[in-house]
C-alpha cells in the first residue's frame, strides 16, 4: 500500500494525467474505504472512478460505464468487491439504504454525489474533489481524508 500524506492538491493537465492519478490513488485503497468523488457536472468524477476501477481490476481496458442510470455498478477485483455509485438521481436520501452501499464492510465504494444521502456522506473515508480551472483546461484535484482513512 502506498502511504499518502493528505491533504493533496494538484493540477491534472489532461485525461492521461487523470488516469495516472486515479491508478496511483487506487494503490492506497483498501477494503472498507468509501471514496466520495465530488465536483460539478463534467468535472471528471466518472473519469477518475474509471481510472481507479481499471487499476483495482488490473485491467486497463475494463469497460466502466457511468452509473448515472443504473445508480450502482458492482465489480469483482483481485482485492475484493468494488461498488461504483452515482446518487445524483435519488429522489430521497432513504433510497440509498436500499442500494446496500454500506452493507459489505469488505467492499471499496466509489460514490458520486454522496451528499445526496447524508448516511453515505458520513461514512466517507476519502474525498476526491475535482474542479475545472479557469480557462477550462485540465482539472484540479484535492484529496482529503477522514480519520478513518489510513
Amino acid at each position: 500500500m502506498t502511504t499518502m500524506l493528505l491533504p493533496i492538491e494538484t493540477f491534472l493537465p489532461d485525461d492521461a494525467a487523470t488516469a495516472r492519478f486515479g491508478a496511483q490513488l487506487a494503490t492506497g485503497l483498501k477494503p472498507g474505504d468509501i471514496v466520495s468523488l465530488e465536483g460539478d457536472l463534467g468535472a471528471g468524477k466518472t473519469a477518475m472512478a474509471r481510472a481507479i476501477l481499471r487499476a483495482l481490476a488490473d485491467d486497463p481496458a475494463l469497460e466502466v460505464p457511468s452509473p448515472t442510470f443504473a445508480i450502482i455498478q458492482p465489480y469483482d477485483t483481485p482485492i475484493g468487491p468494488v461498488l461504483h455509485a452515482d446518487l445524483y438521481r435519488l429522489a430521497d436520501a432513504s433510497e440509498a439504504d436500499e442500494l446496500g452501499l454500506l452493507d459489505d464492510p469488505e467492499a471499496i465504494v466509489l460514490v458520486e454525489w454522496a451528499e445526496r444521502a447524508p448516511q453515505v456522506a458520513e461514512a466517507v473515508t476519502l474525498v476526491v474533489h475535482l474542479d475545472i480551472p479557469p480557462g477550462g483546461e485540465g482539472r484540479i484535484v484535492r484529496l482529503t481524508a477522514s480519520d478513518q482513512f489510513t
